[in-house]
This record gives C-alpha cells, structure tokens and sequence, in this order.
C-alpha cells in the first residue's frame, strides 16, 4: 500500500471493499484483504472492518476512534475515560465505552472492546468529542464517565454520602478534588432518567459541600 494511500485512510476505520476500491486490486478480495492483514499494513477489528497501519506515517491505530466505529452508536466512558481525564491514577489498557445497544465485547489485535448498554433517553446526556492522533472521536464527559461507572458498576447499590465517599475514594481511587469543578447539571440530567437516583443525587450533594 502506497503512501498516498496510507494518508487518505489516515487513522479512519474503513470496510475492506473501500480498502480494495482505493488500491484498484479487484482480483480476489478476500485474499488481498488476508495478506495485507498478515503484512500488517491493515488490522482487522471486527468482520469486514479494518484500520489501516499508518504508524509510519504519522497516523497509528488510535483505540478510542477504533472504538467508536466497532459498534455504534456508542462513545468512550466508563474507566478508560475516567483514565483518559487523569480522574483515576490507574492506566487502562481495554477500551471501555456505551452504547444503545446490546452489551458486547469485541478482540482484536489492538486489544479489547467492552460496551455498556444504557437506555436511550440517558445514553444522549454528556457527551464530548476530543482528538487523538489527528481525529475526533466521542467521548463521555467527566461528570458522564463518572455517573456511566457507578450506574454499570453491579456491585455499586444505592449509596448513602458516607458510602458514596468511600467508595469515590477507596474503590475507584478518585481524585475528589476535581469534583468541585465538575457540572453538576450533568449528573442531575442523569439521575432523572432513574437509575441508581438516590446516588446520583447523593453524588451532587458531595459536590454542592465542596
């Protein structure tokens, strides 16, 4: 695959009849799709997706973009994010995100890719887009990747301040000293669709007594 190539697919998941049709080789698809995966100039992520390997050029496979694409609609949250923003000391290697669709995960040579189902009316609150090598991908907000964690977190029930607190910062090893900049508008939004409330609504209290 030539360098012109490379730089028109940039870091942009694409399907492998795209890839075919831009490198003019029609002769046996699926075999020209095989070698170039084992050549490593493609990456498979999922049946009939693919990332092209630019790294050479500027434009290595980027998880949250890749992320983005496996499964749709969807948006980066949850504990990668909360990494993402400095929120948890932790680095996390899996990509972790949610989406209004079934619960799934997704492996592939750049790594693993969890998604969280939520109900529709709460998946549209609090999302951002940032930029990764060159590309914008979506993300959850700050206060929305904390609400997406303690909401998919099975062993989080409804938590009183105190547990709230300990939980923040015992469990999660949250920096708290960043929750006196967070929106709380965010948070109330979410509470309002119903799930886990009380916490949500103990999570602003904390807030609102920094």
């Amino acid at each position: 695959m030539n360098a012109e190539v490379i730089k028109t697919f940039r870091n942009t998941p694409v399907s492998g009849k795209i890839i075919i049709k831009q490198i003019g080789d029609f002769a046996d698809t699926a075999k020209r799709l095989a070698s170039m995966e084992r050549s490593g100039e493609i990456i498979r992520l999922k049946r009939g997706l693919y990332v092209v390997d630019g790294s050479d050029f500027g434009f290595p496979p980027s998880m949250p973009i890749c992320s983005n694409h496996i499964y749709g609609p969807s948006y980066v949250s949850l504990q990668w994010a909360l990494s993402y923003y400095g929120l948890i000391p932790e680095r996390v290697y899996s990509m972790t995100a949610v989406t209004v669709k079934r619960s799934r995960d997704f492996s592939n040579k750049l790594g693993r890719f969890t998604y969280i189902q939520v109900p529709e009316e709460y998946f549209h609150i609090g999302i951002s887009t940032a930029m990764n090598d060159g590309a914008n991908f979506l993300i959850a907000t700050r206060e929305k990747a904390l609400c997406d964690m303690i909401l998919a977190d099975p062993y989080v029930p409804n938590l009183s301040i105190i547990a709230l607190k300990r939980y923040l910062e015992e469990d999660l090893r949250f920096d708290t000293d960043e929750l006196e900049h967070f929106d709380t508008e965010i948070i109330r939004q979410c509470a309002e669709c119903g799930r886990k409330k009380s916490t949500l609504t103990n999570l602003i209290k904390i807030i609102e007594q920094l």
